[in-house]
């Protein structure tokens, strides 16, 4: 009996979430909130504009962080 293979997997915020193949980032992130709008985000260390979130499909093993953008100097 060969071995069930492993799940696709994304750490959002170091928590993993399974991945359905054609995920984008903005998916992702409509489906686990906050609204998308109120965060920053960035994809294995890469900071991710608002505008290319819908165009970016995440892969297996993706590091996704959410975060509160700071505004000032």
């Amino acid at each position: 009996m060969s071995p069930l293979p492993e799940a696709a997997l994304v750490l959002l915020d170091g928590e993993p979430r399974p991945l359905v193949p054609g995920t984008t980032l903005a998916a992702l992130l409509e489906a686990e909130g906050p609204p998308a709008t109120a965060i920053a985000t960035a994809v294995n260390g890469r900071f991710v504009p608002r505008t290319a979130r819908a165009g970016l499909l995440l892969q297996p093993g993706d590091v996704v962080l959410r975060f509160q953008a700071i505004v000032g100097g």
